[in-house]
């Protein structure tokens, strides 16, 4: 698996990561026996980077890998995890105060003194505007509660004016086949800064796997089926915001361009992974099967004799992003 530099913090992270959102909550329910073998088929294949949250099972992703970090002493993984999503999304719940509590609570979770990497949890516009919430960042980081922070944001907008800032580490944003826009300038800011990028929902909830029809179902508890309209988040989260109808028949192109023996998610990540100023691709993953893939795609991009031509794949995936997705994805986020 290859190694990327993160941002300036001397540390590398695998260019396939593990999104741990579905080991917590909103993606129904995956026992621990399950999710530790996720984490470990994961850092088995080379993956060195776990994202997680603070709110993901409100705190059991956390936990769990918390878990995983104590039975394997040597691991090498870096966590990220973020903070500030278990609160009303009002810019002065933003507080060195609470930003200490939510970091103390995660390192709790974690079992560590200090952690990795801590990104803000698409927080409000005025809170990534904010100098006072970096000169907060800066001092946890003083402490010693923190080594390096980051943002993870909803627009182009948030992540640009986050790069910006000088001792920010990454952006993370959603970045995939049906979400152009960060390629217009996004990529090329963070790039030129030395801000590391972390691609999330890479397969946009699951539309780009190329295993849905318009008679799949998800569970009650499950995003996919009551955060289509954004109902609980914004609802580009949710299948990137991306019509189901809409996105199966997208995805259904893109499949088609594909040589045999390449599937669409192998193929998605890799494309993501190959773009100038991605620093990572963090897909999740329920199973040990699903872990494995994802963490073997990275060779698409790597090994010239798989048969992936991702150049040709680029120029399918723009086709149909501007016919079909542009017009409705592009000025929103």
């Amino acid at each position: 698996m290859q190694q990327r530099p993160l941002g300036r913090t001397g540390r590398d992270i695998s260019a396939i990561g593990l999104g741990t959102w579905q080991l917590g909550a909103d993606w129904g329910a995956v026992d621990e026996d399950d999710a530790l073998a996720v984490l470990a088929a994961s850092a088995d294949r080379g993956v060195t980077l776990f994202d997680t949250a603070d709110v993901y099972g409100d705190g059991r992703s956390e936990s769990l890998i918390g878990r995983f970090l104590a039975e394997h002493p040597r691991h090498g993984i870096t966590v990220a995890t973020k903070m500030g999503r278990r609160v009303d999304q009002e810019p002065e719940n933003y507080t060195p105060e609470n930003f200490r509590a939510w970091t103390a609570r995660s390192r709790h979770n974690l079992g560590v003194d200090t952690l990795d990497l801590v990104q803000l949890h698409c927080p409000p516009s005025a809170v990534i505007d904010d100098a006072a919430t970096y000169d907060a960042l800066d001092a946890l980081v003083a402490e010693g509660a923190i080594a390096a922070y980051g943002v993870s944001v909803e627009t182009t907008a948030q992540a640009l004016s986050a790069i910006a800032r000088p001792n920010v580490t990454n952006v993370q944003i959603i970045f995939n086949p049906f979400r152009l826009k960060p390629l217009d300038e996004v990529l090329p800011a963070a790039a030129d800064a030395g801000v590391a990028i972390f691609a999330r929902v890479p397969l946009a909830s699951g539309l780009l796997s190329g295993k849905y029809t318009s008679d799949t179902t998800f569970a009650a508890d499950d995003h996919r089926s009551y955060n289509r309209d954004g109902a609980a988040f914004d609802k580009g989260e949710t299948f990137s915001g991306v019509d189901f109808e809409v996105g199966l028949q997208a995805a259904r192109e893109l499949a088609a361009a594909l040589p045999e023996g390449v599937t669409l998610p192998a193929a998605t990540l890799a494309w993501i992974a190959s773009q100038t100023g991605v620093t990572t691709v963090i897909p999740g993953a329920r199973n040990v099967d699903q872990a494995t893939s994802n963490a073997e795609a990275a060779r698409l991009v790597e090994d010239a004799a798989s048969g992936f031509d991702v150049q040709a794949f680029d120029a399918v995936v723009h086709e149909v992003y501007d016919r079909d997705l542009r017009a409705a994805i592009h000025p929103l986020w």
